[in-house]
């Protein structure tokens, strides 16, 4: 069964990656949440696309050289503006989250963190966490950057990892038979249906990929048509900022077998 993956949380209702956010998701029916994690100064990991909070706080904090609490006095809840242009969670105390605390805070909940910090102390304090609440078989570790993936393997992460550019970049061009004597690295590809010329979303691509028991789960998928499009195709997975627009799709096919 496809999994819906809440991208940032209900993005598209709340301020993204903070608790308020990732609740109304599950809310609408996510089966998974995705964040996005820094580390800070004095080693915490923490939840932000950005690697600073200047487009969410309006303040240009960098989180690898701020203190926990230097994040803390920030109102991440400034940066989200709706459909009328007004700001409706400032001044709420909503704040940047630890991992910790969202581990905490959903202990049941399967979620998809993309290492936005590439360095190994920031893996280091990652996989800590990971290990210390005892979620690695409901974490799967992602990042764009093949070097962090790698030092997330060597570490010995017991959880699943996504797939680095290049992996993916030879699940649509290197031959099966190639790819079936040197699997690439990682659990699951994790792509967009495009980029540029590239298509992932082809019925070749998915037939590759099942050949290799590789899953795949597209982003950021927020039009619904566009979502059930790319399902009945044979995707595995779906990730959206719009929860409530998405999660009917899935509710529907589910019905439906």
């Amino acid at each position: 069964m496809a999994i819906l993956y809440a991208h940032r949380g209900a993005a598209s209702e709340r301020p993204e990656n903070t608790l308020p956010s990732f609740e109304r998701a599950l809310e609408l029916g996510a089966d998974a949440l995705e964040t996005d994690l820094h580390r800070t100064a004095d080693g915490h990991v923490v939840a932000s696309h950005d690697p600073t909070l200047a487009r969410m706080s309006g303040a240009p904090v960098e989180i690898r050289r701020a203190t926990l609490a230097d994040l803390r006095a920030r109102d991440v809840g400034w940066g989200f503006v709706d459909a009328r242009g007004e700001r409706p969670f400032a001044g709420r105390g909503l704040r940047v989250p630890t991992l910790d605390e969202l581990l905490d805070a959903f202990p049941s909940v399967r979620w998809n963190v993309d290492v936005k910090q590439h360095d190994r102390a920031t893996v280091d304090a990652v996989l800590a966490v990971l290990r210390r609440k005892r979620a690695e078989e409901r974490v799967l570790v992602a990042s764009f950057d093949a070097a962090t993936l790698r030092a997330v393997r060597r570490a010995g992460y017991a959880g699943r990892t996504g797939m680095g550019v290049g992996d993916v970049l030879a699940l649509l061009a290197a031959p099966v038979a190639l790819l079936r004597r040197f699997p690439p690295a990682g659990s699951v590809a994790q792509v967009p249906p495009r980029a540029s010329v590239l298509r992932a979303d082809t019925p070749g691509f998915i037939a590759r990929c099942r050949a290799l028991a590789i899953p795949v789960e597209y982003w950021t998928i927020n039009d619904p048509a566009e979502a059930e499009r790319l399902l009945t195709l044979g995707a595995d997975g779906i990730m959206t900022d719009d929860p409530a627009a998405i999660a009917p799709v899935f509710r529907r096919r589910r019905a439906a077998t």
